[in-house]
């Protein structure tokens, strides 16, 4: 009897994992097409946190122009997100998916900055001005707190007060 009840705690146990924690909406979003949701809003999120005039300059609502572009409304998303978060390995794969892209994405955007600067640069040094103009152009900003100090040191020595 005892063995009985320990195999029927068992099973129940096995069939009540296999139960899905949320159902199945009706019109679920398509896993690719989730992640290609969950990057764009991403993206739109970090580019209002850096330079929130830039998005509010449109006057829409990024996440509606989202929902627009893949046919989808915002309860259907807010549903099949729910449902995709209830398997967490499942979602961590989306998301893992998202952060790729987006790295991906940063070094595109890091080597452009890099040929953006290199471009400035070489038309600094094609106006032919002198070195020195040259070197504070391109390191302004690093040479003002080098000045500060010569000024530190030299009233120290001198015994003179900062001007």
């Amino acid at each position: 009897m005892r063995k009985i009840i320990v195999f029927l705690a068992v099973l129940a146990l096995f069939v009540s994992c296999k139960e899905e924690l949320i159902k199945k909406p009706e019109n679920l979003i398509d896993k690719k097409v989730m992640v290609d949701i969950i990057y764009d809003i991403s993206i739109l999120d970090a580019i209002r946190n850096q330079n929130p005039t830039s998005i509010d300059s449109f006057k829409i609502n990024s996440r509606d122009f989202i929902f627009k572009k893949y046919k989808v409304d915002s309860l259907q998303f807010v549903k099949s997100n729910v449902y995709y978060s209830a398997d967490y390995e499942s979602y961590k794969l989306m998301f893992d998916e998202v952060v790729k892209r987006v790295d991906k994405q940063k070094v595109v955007a890091d080597s452009l900055v890099v040929l953006e600067q290199n471009k400035k640069i070489k038309s600094i040094k094609s106006k032919k001005l002198p070195k020195a103009e040259i070197a504070i152009d391109t390191v302004s900003k690093a040479r003002k707190p080098l000045v500060r100090k010569n000024l530190v040191k030299e009233s120290i020595l001198k015994k003179e007060p900062l001007e």
